[in-house]
């Protein structure tokens, strides 16, 4: 009797890190996604192996199956695998695969089939169970796992998508933070604070170079109330302009204006 295909087949070691939560929403993702597909495109274009991991992807397979669809919006060829540590949850996605999208069980390990190196790994909402201890070898781990010009998207959002924050790692460490929003959702820049990612959240305190920078982003907004009459996407826009002058924004009005902005992450990097 033939083998089964190598992506059904079970580790050959314990998968590293441990079962989340699980919760999960349709579009919860969609601003990571947005960007991902806007900042990677070039990346992916040029792929001779376009594959990208969605890695814990939680009880349900929407944010895969989205992340997929998305993605062939810039590389038609591209490929997602869900992994996903509780088998319970892969067995309850496998329904859902087809041609470009397949589902496996593992962790930090990111088994993929033949030593593939997956282009992107989006790791959302996963690390936040973890202590700030354990980010940065979870983070190494990840990134030896890249292909060699590939993109680690590791971050934080609320149930629905609103609010969200975001970091860009290459093989090299850590690039960017982005922050996101429904913009209509925000009363201050700095309500983003509750969505940081592990490594950053737990040092919004004075002293850390976050704290800072979303103290200087709210002084923006507040100084760049004028501009809410003409709705909160031009606020933001004046808010980020007058930031950039202080702080290193990697983007511009044309990220800006999907309420987003992204900062060097030298410049929010913890002391320490």
């Amino acid at each position: 009797m033939p083998a089964p295909p190598t992506h059904r087949s079970a580790p050959a070691t314990r998968p590293v890190g441990s079962a989340t939560r699980g919760t999960t929403n349709p579009n919860r993702l969609r601003r990571m996604d947005r960007w991902i597909a806007a900042a990677h495109a070039a990346t992916l274009l040029r792929s001779s192996d376009p594959v990208a991991v969605d890695l814990g992807y939680g009880a349900a397979p929407w944010t895969a199956v989205e992340l997929l669809a998305r993605l062939r919006t810039v590389r038609p060829g591209a490929e997602v695998v869900g992994v996903e540590i509780d088998p319970a949850r892969v067995a309850a996605a496998r329904p859902y695969e087809r041609a470009g999208l397949t589902f496996a069980h593992g962790g930090f390990e990111v088994p993929l089939p033949g030593g593939r190196r997956p282009v992107l790994i989006r790791a959302a909402n996963v690390l936040r169970q973890y202590n700030e201890e354990e980010v940065a070898a979870v983070w190494a781990r990840l990134r030896a796992r890249l292909a060699p010009d590939g993109l680690l998207v590791e971050g934080t959002c609320d149930e629905i998508g609103r609010r969200h924050v975001w970091v860009a790692l290459g093989p090299e460490g850590p690039r960017t933070v982005t922050f996101a929003a429904r913009l209509a959702s925000l009363d201050r820049p700095s309500d983003l604070a509750e969505r940081l990612p592990k490594a950053l959240i737990h040092r919004n305190v004075p002293g850390e170079p976050v704290h800072a920078f979303l103290r200087d982003f709210d002084r923006a907004w507040a100084s760049a109330a004028p501009y809410a009459a003409l709705g909160a996407r031009q606020r933001w826009i004046h808010s980020a302009a007058a930031l950039a002058t202080a702080w290193p924004l990697t983007d511009g009005p044309r990220r800006w204006r999907q309420g987003e902005l992204t900062v060097r992450w030298e410049a929010l990097a913890p002391r320490g």
